[in-house]
């Protein structure tokens, strides 16, 4: 006798240049899950902004409270950063970028990256654009806030909980000390309510050059947001590629619990090769890989990052990586891998 399927619903919101072929191949994986995805999507392209922006985002935010997850694909910035204006709506306060190693990527770092980057999505200097004083100098407000300090630092501490390891927190914290200090100390406050997981804090500095000289030395690390910023980059440059990273954001409630989590490639438009099938679809699929692992369905999530990360090391990649499957012919090759690694779960 059958049995009805779980069902999720996600909120997707559509983007522009090659968001389009990265949603098919999000849906073409979707339909090969043993579970019913059920996209809601919202049109966030230029076009539909610059129609009126307004009505956009305030059709996403009724997505996203729905349904309480959603995934994104590249926007274009023209009068305002989509990102920036779904971030204040849904009051992210937190980032959590992974970037691993994917074995047959090339790359010119030989060490072992398995990182969690997990950054505060507000203030740092990112807050305020600053402003002239004169023609020879310049000033902004640099502001570190407790409250998304305690959620980055909590999410950290729980997420090195579930892999078995410890946190570093990093900043300028001798230099910076007003801001800087206060990040750091409520991480250590949220560390003494931890002390199963190993605590340190490093000056970021320092932490980047021991990240290229001993990056298995790091699994978990949490920092104010323009270090994270910086972090994500770097990091992903060690693995061979800034287009192969996914991330979240997450805002919480007033028990300190997830409320709203929306999850997108790291990749950006790509308009010079928009519409020709040949985008590497592989961020889009990690970022549903994440989003499937934060809704508990765990297994599914992790059975789609290993097919993704195996149909590369097999060599059957997009051109970017060297190889020469289109977008449709890559997400089939990760679909099937899908597949077989669903039958031997099931076995």
């Amino acid at each position: 006798m059958m049995t009805e399927r779980e069902v999720l619903d996600v909120a997707e919101f559509l983007g522009d240049g090659i968001s389009p072929e990265l949603s098919r191949s999000v849906h073409a994986i979707a339909a090969a899950l043993p579970l019913e995805v059920r996209f809601h999507p919202v049109d966030l392209t230029l076009e539909r902004r610059r129609a009126g922006a307004e009505a956009a985002y305030a059709e996403a935010e009724a997505a996203i409270r729905a349904h309480r997850v959603a995934l994104k694909y590249p926007t274009v910035t023209e009068a305002e950063s989509p990102n920036k204006v779904l971030r204040e709506r849904f009051r992210f306060s937190v980032i959590h970028r992974p970037v691993a190693v994917i074995p047959g990527v090339p790359r010119r770092h030989d060490g072992e990256v398995d990182l969690h980057i997990v950054r505060i999505a507000v203030g740092g200097t990112y807050e305020d654009a600053g402003r002239r004083i004169g023609s020879e100098a310049a000033v902004s407000v640099r502001v570190i806030e407790r409250e998304p300090s305690r959620h980055a630092s909590e999410f950290a501490f729980h997420l090195a909980k579930r892999l078995g390891c410890g946190v570093v927190s990093t900043s300028k914290y001798t230099i910076q000390k007003a801001t800087d200090g206060l990040f750091e100390e409520v991480a250590e406050e949220v560390a003494t309510r931890h002390p199963e997981v190993p605590h340190r804090a490093e000056l970021f500095d320092a932490l980047l050059a021991r990240l290229i000289m001993v990056p298995e030395d790091y699994r978990v690390v949490v920092c104010p947001n323009e270090y994270g910023d910086f972090l994500s980059d770097a990091a992903c440059g060690m693995i061979g590629s800034i287009g192969l990273g996914a991330s979240a954001s997450y805002s919480f409630d007033q028990h300190g619990e997830v409320e709203l989590a929306m999850f997108d490639p790291a990749g950006g438009t790509a308009p010079d090769i928009a519409g020709r099938g040949v985008c590497n679809p592989t961020a889009a699929l990690l970022a549903f890989a994440m989003l499937l692992n934060h809704c508990g369905f765990r297994g599914l999530g992790g059975l789609l990052d290993a097919a993704v990360r195996h149909t590369i090391e097999a060599g059957e990649t997009t051109a970017d990586l060297g190889g020469t499957l289109g977008t449709d012919a890559f997400t089939a090759a990760v679909r099937g891998r899908l597949h077989a690694e669903l039958a031997g779960a099931s076995a």
